[in-house]
C-alpha cells in the first residue's frame, strides 16, 4: 500500500481529516502510514486554510499500534529507539505543537501507540465500544508515543501504572469518567459528533484556540509565576488579532462573529 492511501486526506469546511487506512491491519502503524501521517500533520501546521484537524481510523478500529510482522527477532534484533525517534515522535510533537485543535474519534480498538497518540490530541472522543490498550507489556516493551507522559497527568499514577503494567483494556466511558478522553458517544453518532465539533472550532478564533493550547500544555512544566506571565505574553497578542476585535464588535452589536483565524 502506497503512502498516498495509508492515510487518507480530506480537507472541507477548514477541516482536514486524516483517517488511518490500513484496515486489514486495525490500521497498524508501518513505515508508509508514519510518513503519509506526518505529510498530512505538516500540512496542517503550513496550510493557513487548515483550522482544525480530525484524526480517525478506517474500518473496525482506530489503530492497533505498530505493525509487528517486520519486527519478527529471529530476523536480528530491532532498533526500536531508532523507529521512536524517526517515525513515532515526530508525529507526537507535530501534534503537540499545531497551534489549531486537534480532534480525535476513536472508532474501535486504540491499542499500544495508538491509544497513545490518540491521547496527545486536543479533545478526544471515543465510541461506547472502543478499547484502550497499553499493550506494551504484553510484549515486554515501554509505553511510548508519550505515553509515561500523558497517562499520568491524565489518570494519576496509581491508574497509570495499572493500566501500563497490565494491559488491561479500558472501555471508552470508563476513560471518559476517568478523565483520559472528553467523551464517549454512541458509536454510530461518533464521527457525525466528532466532525461537527471540529467544524465549529475551526469556525471559532482559532488564533486565540492554539494560544490556549500552547498555555495548557505549557502548564505541566510552568510554575505559577512562570505561567502567569505566559498568559499576560499570550493575551497581549491575542488582544491584539483580528478574531478579538470581531468578537468584541459581534458581541456589541449583536450578532454572530465571523472569525478568520487571525
Amino acid at each position: 500500500m502506497s503512502a498516498s492511501t495509508t492515510v487518507l486526506q480530506t480537507f472541507a469546511d477548514s477541516v482536514l481529516s486524516l483517517t488511518l487506512n490500513r484496515p486489514e491491519k486495525l490500521n497498524a502503524f508501518n513505515e508508509e502510514m508514519h510518513l503519509a501521517l506526518r505529510a498530512g500533520l505538516e500540512r496542517a501546521h503550513r496550510d493557513d486554510a487548515v483550522r482544525a484537524v480530525l484524526l480517525t481510523g478506517a474500518g473496525r478500529g482506530f489503530c492497533a499500534g505498530q505493525d509487528l510482522g517486520n519486527r519478527d527477532p529471529r530476523n536480528g534484533t530491532p532498533d526500536l529507539g531508532h523507529t521512536l525517534d524517526t517515525f513515532y515522535n515526530p508525529n507526537v510533537r507535530l501534534i503537540r505543537s499545531l497551534e489549531k485543535p486537534v480532534v480525535c474519534a476513536v472508532n474501535g480498538v486504540a491499542a499500544g501507540a495508538g491509544a497513545n497518540i490518540a491521547i496527545a490530541c486536543d479533545i478526544t472522543l471515543a465510541a461506547r465500544s472502543a478499547r484502550f490498550i497499553q499493550a506494551f507489556a504484553k510484549i515486554g516493551l515501554v509505553p511510548d508515543c508519550g505515553g509515561t507522559w500523558s497517562l499520568p497527568r491524565l489518570v494519576g499514577e496509581a491508574r497509570a501504572k495499572a493500566l501500563a503494567l497490565t494491559g488491561e483494556p479500558l472501555a471508552a466511558q470508563t476513560a471518559a469518567d476517568w478523565g483520559l478522553i472528553w467523551r464517549a458517544v454512541d458509536d454510530d453518532a461518533l464521527m457525525e459528533e466528532a466532525m461537527a465539533l471540529a467544524t465549529r472550532l475551526a469556525a471559532g478564533p482559532t488564533r486565540g484556540l492554539g494560544m490556549t493550547k500552547r498555555a495548557i500544555q505549557a502548564a505541566a512544566t510552568n510554575s505559577l509565576d512562570q505561567q502567569l506571565d505566559l498568559e499576560r505574553d499570550l493575551q497581549r497578542d491575542a488582544g491584539r488579532s483580528a478574531d478579538y476585535a470581531e468578537g468584541v464588535i459581534a458581541f456589541l452589536e449583536k450578532r454572530k462573529p465571523k472569525f478568520s483565524g487571525r
